[in-house]
Parts: C-alpha cells; sequence; structure tokens
C-alpha cells in the first residue's frame, strides 16, 4: 500500500528551546512519508541553524513576523503532502503518533484529527485531550492535568488543540486555513467550528501521544488576542438567529470579561480588542457573509457539542467564575433547545 505523504508545518520564534527536538520527533515518524516545513517567524536560538541541516526540512522565512495563524499559512503554501500536520515546536511526537493521527483523519466524514497531547515532564497526565467549548467562545485545554488513563477512549471533541493536529491539505485550501487577521489564539476554535459546519467531525485520537512543554501563560497581549478572536468568531461564525437568541448571555459574558480584566490589569487590551472589531468591521461582514455561504449544518445540531460552564483544570481560575457559570449555565439550559427549532 502507498504511504501517505505528510508535509508537517512547525513554527519558530523567539529562543525554541525544544525546536530541534521536536524537529527530530517529526522527522523519526514511522508509516508515512514526511516533510518538514518551519517557519522562522523571528527564531532568536541557534535551533533553527541545527533543523535547517536536517534532510528533509525546509526553513521558510517570512519578512515579518506572522504570528501562528499566519505562520501555518505561509507553511502550508509550501507543502507538497497529501495531508497537512501542524506541530507546535515544543511538542515532541511520538514515532507512531503522525500516522496514527493522518490514518483517522482520512475515514469519511472527519475533517480533521488531533493527538492526545500530554504534559512532557509527567506524560501520564493530559495536557488536552480536545478543547471544550463554551457557547460564548470560550475554550480551554480539555482534560488538562487529568489522568490520560481517564481519556483513552477516541471520541468527537467540539474543538481540536492547534498543538498537533492533521488535516487533508485540499480541505485546508478549501477553507482558506486560519484567517491571518488572528494573528495567534483562538484559529483552531474558528477552524474546529467551520468543520463541524460543514457536516465534518473532529476525531481524538488517545493512543497518537505527544509530548507538549506545556506552560500557562498570561500577559497582555495574549489577553487582547484572545478576547479579541473570541468575539470574532462569534460575530463571523454564529447564525444571526443564535447570536439574537444568545444576545443577552454574550452582553452578560462581556461585562464579567470587563469586570475581570479590570481587576486583572488588562482593561486596556479588551477596550482596544472592541477598537479593532470596529476597525475592522469591513473584514469581519466580508469574513461573515464566507462563513455562513460555506455553512451546511445549523447552529441548533452544533450547540449539541457545546457547554453552559467553564471548567478549567489545573489552572487558577477567576473570583466570581461560580456565579458566572450559574448565571450562563441557566440561561444556556433555557435556550439550547430554541436553537434546534427552525
Amino acid at each position: 500500500m502507498t504511504r501517505p505523504t505528510v508535509s508537517a508545518v512547525m513554527l519558530a520564534y523567539g529562543p525554541e528551546p525544544y525546536l530541534v527536538d521536536a524537529a527530530r520527533a517529526v522527522l523519526s515518524s514511522t508509516d508515512l512519508d514526511i516533510e518538514l516545513i518551519v517557519v522562522d517567524n523571528g527564531c532568536t536560538g541557534d535551533g533553527i541553524d541545527v533543523v535547517k541541516g536536517f534532510h528533509g526540512v525546509r526553513v521558510v522565512r517570512p519578512e515579518a513576523n506572522t504570528g501562528y495563524s499566519g505562520g501555518c499559512r505561509v507553511g502550508a503554501a509550501e507543502a507538497t503532502g497529501e495531508w497537512l500536520a501542524f506541530v507546535n515546536s515544543d511538542a515532541v511526537v511520538a514515532p507512531d503518533a503522525l500516522a496514527k493521527t493522518t490514518a483517522v483523519a482520512a475515514e469519511p466524514g472527519v475533517g480533521a484529527a488531533m493527538a492526545s497531547i500530554r504534559l512532557a515532564d509527567t506524560p501520564d497526565l493530559i495536557n488536552t485531550s480536545g478543547n471544550p467549548l463554551h457557547f460564548t467562545g470560550l475554550s480551554w485545554a480539555g482534560g488538562n492535568g487529568e489522568p490520560a488513563s481517564a481519556h483513552a477512549e477516541r471520541r468527537a471533541v467540539p474543538s481540536l488543540s492547534g498543538c498537533c493536529f492533521v488535516i487533508s491539505r485540499q480541505l485546508w485550501q478549501e477553507l482558506d486555513g486560519f484567517p491571518a487577521e488572528y494573528f495567534a489564539y483562538h484559529e483552531d476554535t474558528e477552524l474546529s467550528l467551520r468543520l463541524w459546519q460543514r457536516g465534518m467531525r473532529l476525531e481524538y485520537v488517545p493512543d497518537a501521544v505527544v509530548r507538549h512543554h506545556y506552560e500557562f501563560s498570561r500577559n497582555a497581549l495574549k489577553f487582547y488576542l484572545v478576547e479579541r478572536n473570541r468575539l470574532a468568531t462569534l460575530i463571523t461564525a454564529y447564525e444571526s438567529r443564535t447570536l439574537v437568541v444568545l444576545s443577552p448571555a454574550l452582553l452578560l459574558t462581556e461585562v464579567a470579561m470587563l469586570t475581570a480584566a479590570l481587576i486583572g490589569g488588562w482593561s486596556r487590551q479588551k477596550v482596544r480588542g472592541w477598537g479593532w472589531l470596529w476597525r475592522n468591521r469591513a473584514w469581519l461582514r466580508a469574513r461573515r457573509r464566507q462563513l455562513q455561504t460555506e455553512r451546511r449544518v445549523p447552529d441548533g445540531v452544533i450547540a449539541e457539542l457545546m457547554t453552559g460552564r467553564v471548567t478549567p483544570s489545573g489552572v487558577a481560575t477567576t473570583a466570581g467564575l461560580g456565579l458566572f457559570n450559574a448565571v450562563a449555565g441557566g440561561y444556556w439550559a433555557l435556550t439550547k433547545p430554541l436553537l434546534r427549532r427552525r
């Protein structure tokens, strides 16, 4: 049988202490023909000079830092394989991980498949087994810190993790990949929603193991991008009826997030995100037309994948989360049946 041809895309930015290990692991993948495209978004360590000497590696250097979204687009545009694997530069894939993930992605009805992302220092613990999706667009690493044995079953997931997933190059091209405008964060959630809206499943592959040197961080730029892109996804991906039905809860969420921003000292970033959305309203309108035109499945079906409670594990949570969950969860329980009705 012909082995699948896979183009792995990996981004390099900053010191990148695990880049060489991550690249070696990808190139050591079994049961497929692999090429590795490394996008140098501004690597300051010597790892980029090391990996460019590896057989099967091509290094692409954009004129400026294109972020995660743009960097993935740059790398994918250089790919020659039938399949695209996106692998973080701090993620070390097991030899059979990409082959197993590709095999699932190739099944009928599957839009993309993700590996079992483990914590690198304790690989018997999960980093994410698929990201839950709150109806307000919030998302987080599902199962973080939990035993991998509790996530040993293959299943469909609401949202992929961008750490390591596989999608056909043809489908990626049809969807035009991640929106470059996102720069970083939430692009995997947006792509996941679009695949579900096309009637395609997203699958978690429990025996495709990836060790991720995960470091949870909060900083001003991340707050700005996460919140901005979350709202951009809601504005463009949800049906008009869904936005109307959920508008009270979405407004409540904005109040809650602004309150959290004021307490946490990142209110300027929150307001800056609103400003970006206003300045880019023409792009948002065009993006919304594109996404609503390409969809085949209504939000009422996709709502079954979503949750009304924010329940991240393994990280500190914001004060007031219990109250937010009570109110938002109650509203979701009342309105979810309305979304099913046409």
